[in-house]
């Protein structure tokens, strides 16, 4: 069985399995940002409707807002990435995901 991945055109990919969306940036975004030094995360609880900025990403090079590719609501995020921001670098899908969602829509 395969998560559903879908891809926004900001390059933020959600993997949808259930009602649970997993979200983050493709590896395209990683390399194009270069080394990621700092994700700033939404809190557990905060509702997103699609389009919605929930943080953002800053690398060497520059800063980006990522935005949520559904509504729903904060779930869990990744902890991980506050003591190894190049995560997002290494395994975009696997180690460096940002939040999960709870899909309301």
């Amino acid at each position: 069985f395969m998560a559903t991945i879908k891809y926004t055109p900001s390059h933020e990919y959600i993997k949808i399995d259930g009602e649970v969306g997993t979200v983050g940036i493709t590896s395209h975004a990683a390399d194009a940002l270069g080394d990621v030094v700092f994700v700033d995360l939404p809190s557990v609880g905060n509702s997103f409707v699609a389009g919605d900025s929930f943080g953002s990403v800053e690398s060497v090079k520059a800063a980006s807002d990522v935005y949520s590719p559904v509504a729903g609501e904060v779930l869990e995020v990744n902890g991980d990435l506050d003591s190894n921001p190049g995560l997002v670098n290494e395994a975009p899908f696997v180690g460096g995901w940002f939040m999960k969602l709870k899909i309301t829509d």
